[in-house]
């Protein structure tokens, strides 16, 4: 040991290529050697982190909608107030002393930006696009009694923006969301969004919420907003009750259609009928030879499909002749082969929507795949192309086609 500091051993010079002239003091690197870990993800890793990636994505478009808005009405409320005095420092500014440590920071971030060409938007050249969520959130509290005019409740803003912290801090920090906190970030982002007035830019009906992901993509798929594989599954996000109540207009085209007449109530239709919605069936006729058909692909006894049509239809009769408006109330049936199974609501309006349902040989209908359809008269735009509809009008044209081919029922 000298007394100038602590002197490093040399290294083995039994290794093969190492000379054992090693100067005093020299540090030897340890060679490369196999710890045994395995670097290979399998198809089981690959799909997690594909879950993961998915659910942080579907996060992510959530809390930019948020961050975007939140960001435009602290621009709305305090640009005015603080811009005259303060011009472009006006962020820094009404973030005062208290902000000052994390507004500095962003002002440092936005020059390294610009020294470095990152920016790409010369409307996010401010200090403001800067701001994280919690950052915009603290200039809100800190100035609430500019913000008070515009929002009724302070503490349903804060509640909703804690709850996205939590999704936030996951989502940047690249961990596992869980479905629980997605759904969570989601709810808390559309009540939020609705708060600071933003409800427009993402529209909601009674029956299907319009969420982020499908106001943003959704003409990838047409007007296809959901896809089941089967009626269950469809039944328990959209039961019978939040398909139908309400409605203005009801079309259903089908063999039986048993999703409206077992599952919504003969009461029900009657008060919704009542009430001037407008009720088109088209039921196969139970008599026809395309019934007899159909129940030898589901090795139905004879009979057995007919029978379940016919009492469907008569029930139908008996809440139509209760109503003061029989003429409301129209059953037809038809006589050709029947190629899907279709209730259109409010298929004439802003916020229709439409399940649809293709029938297999060998599967009844609650055991079919399903489409929901979102009407409002989206159109489909493609690269290159004209505008073309999507599929929920294509299924009212044949509805409509259907329609004028049919036969009432008296």
């Amino acid at each position: 040991m000298s007394s100038g500091g602590l002197e490093l051993p040399p290294g083995d010079a039994s290794h093969e290529g190492e000379s054992g002239d090693i100067p005093p003091g020299a540090v030897s690197l340890a060679r490369p050697m196999e710890i045994g870990a395995e670097l290979d993800w399998g198809a089981e890793a690959w799909s997690e982190v594909r879950t993961r990636a998915q659910r942080a994505g579907r996060a992510y478009i959530w809390l930019n909608l948020v961050e975007q808005r939140l960001r435009s009405v602290v621009a709305a409320v305090l640009r005015p107030i603080y811009e005259p005095v303060h011009g472009e420092e006006w962020v820094v500014a009404a973030a005062g002393p208290a902000g000052q440590e994390w507004v500095q920071r962003a002002v440092a971030v936005r020059e390294v930006s610009r020294r470095k060409g990152y920016l790409l938007d010369p409307a996010d050249d401010n200090v403001l696009s800067f701001l994280t969520l919690p950052q915009l959130r603290e200039l809100m509290v800190q100035h609430w009694p500019c913000f008070e005019p515009y929002f009724d409740d302070r503490r349903d803003v804060e509640l909703a923006l804690d709850e996205l912290e939590v999704a936030r801090n996951v989502v940047s920090r690249n961990r596992a969301l869980s479905e629980t906190v997605l759904a969570q970030a989601e709810r808390a982002s559309a009540r939020l969004l609705e708060i600071l007035g933003g409800g427009a830019g993402i529209p909601s009906t009674a029956r299907l919420r319009v969420d982020a992901v499908e106001d943003l993509v959704g003409d990838r798929y047409a007007d296809v907003v959901s896809v089941h594989p089967d009626r269950v599954r469809l039944q328990r996000q959209i039961p019978a009750e939040d398909l139908f109540g309400g409605a203005r207009r009801v079309d259903a085209i089908g063999i039986g259609l048993n999703l409206l007449v077992q599952n919504f109530s003969g009461r029900r239709l009657i008060r919704l009928a009542e009430s001037g919605c407008r009720i088109r069936l088209v039921f196969l006729n139970p008599a026809s030879s395309a019934v007899k058909r159909r129940e030898r692909e589901l090795g139905l006894r004879k009979g057995e499909l007919s029978r379940t049509v016919e009492m469907n239809i008569l029930h139908m009769r008996r809440v139509r002749s209760k109503l003061r408006d029989p003429g409301a109330f129209e059953i037809h049936v038809f006589d050709e082969t029947p190629r899907f199974t279709a209730y259109l609501v409010d298929g004439d309006g802003p916020d229709g929507l439409a399940v649809v349902q293709s029938y297999l040989r060998r599967a009844r209908g609650m055991e079919a795949p399903v489409l929901v359809l979102r009407g409002g008269g989206r159109e489909v735009v493609r690269a290159g192309q004209e505008q073309e509809h999507g599929l929920f009008q294509t299924y009212r044209e044949e509805f409509e086609s259907v329609w004028a081919d049919s036969r009432p029922v008296s």
